[in-house]
């Protein structure tokens, strides 16, 4: 069982999932998390204290996500890198869907708020790339990043009814990582 700030940033984060920012209330995290109206606000007074939590809690759990899609270490090469790619953004479209979903709701109201995290990933990825020894590897990892980034928007939204097809999305980072 998650303590209980956890406990209330995880139901936070399911909030800001289904209903957006504007959705993100004491109220609707008490009634999410299943707790008594005002412990909420208790532990965190205002509204800009509850969302600065809730984003270092996507932080967190954004580090744990990519430790637990590469726990081999660095990919030994370009087959293996596309496949975890491909791996990731297909967790995040479907086991992870209602945190990417809050990520595009929290990048929406406050663009700022992923800055961090999108550098982490992209910084990731050169790096990877350049000890395989890809040209131009922080142009690559920008491109890997926004493909992934463009596939997961259209998962959630415009292909939410399809079946994603890992070996098509690493086919593609294949293609974009091409001499």
């Amino acid at each position: 069982m998650p303590d209980r700030r956890t406990q209330l940033l995880d139901a936070a984060l399911a909030v800001v999932a289904e209903k957006g920012m504007k959705g993100l209330t004491h109220r609707a995290v008490d009634a999410a998390a299943d707790v008594a109206e005002g412990t909420t606000s208790n532990y965190y007074r205002n509204r800009a204290t509850l969302v600065e939590a809730v984003l270092d809690r996507l932080l967190e759990l954004d580090a744990a996500l990519l430790a637990d899609q590469s726990p081999a270490g660095p990919p030994r090469d370009t087959e293996q890198l596309a496949n975890q790619m491909a791996a990731m953004v297909l967790a995040l479209a479907g086991q992870h869907a209602g945190l990417t979903r809050a990520r595009l709701a929290l990048s929406l109201d406050k663009p700022g708020s992923v800055t961090a995290g999108h550098f982490q990933l992209v910084g990731g990825l050169e790096q990877a790339l350049a000890g395989l020894g890809v040209p131009d590897a922080r142009a690559r990892a920008r491109d890997v990043a926004d493909y992934g980034d463009g596939v997961l928007l259209h998962l959630l939204t415009v292909r939410r009814d399809e079946q994603p097809s890992a070996a098509a999305i690493a086919a593609a980072v294949r293609r974009l990582l091409a001499p």
